[in-house]
């Protein structure tokens, strides 16, 4: 069974978040995540080559079939062709513009990368971290 947060709830969520000091989010919620890209210090948009997105869900698909991973719903074949034909093929065709559209306003804190490597080489060379996890400029 897939579980959602009904719309209120995850922008209530969100908004809480956004009001700490201090936040990380990772995801692609595009759509309607506007507000943590306005209040951002730096938006990092991944964009990873496609093939090795294809590994990655094909490995998360065969680790939660084993129950080496938890997910929360039994993927099955179907959620498989979804994740790799769909949704993949689909962040390549159209969500990757429309993602790099909507972040074209914050141009001075867009920076694009290839590898997660990319973002810690970015926090090392440009940020401080505290011992306490505080990050400064």
């Amino acid at each position: 069974m897939k579980l959602k947060y009904p719309v209120e709830v995850r922008d209530a969520k969100l908004n809480e978040i956004l009001d700490q000091e201090s936040w990380i989010i990772e995801g692609a919620h595009y759509k309607w995540g506007h507000d943590s890209f306005k209040k951002a210090e730096v938006v990092f948009i991944i964009e990873p080559n496609k093939y090795f997105r294809d590994f990655r869900v094909i490995r998360r698909f065969i680790r939660t079939r084993i129950g080496l991973e938890q997910s929360n719903y039994k993927q099955s074949l179907k959620d498989l062709y979804q994740m790799l034909f769909i949704w993949n093929r689909g962040f390549d065709k159209n969500a990757i513009k429309e993602i790099k559209e909507i972040t074209n306003q914050y141009k001075n804190k867009k920076i694009v990368v290839k590898r997660n490597e990319e973002i810690l080489d970015y926090i090392q060379d440009h940020m401080i971290v505290t011992p306490e996890g505080n990050i400064f400029k």
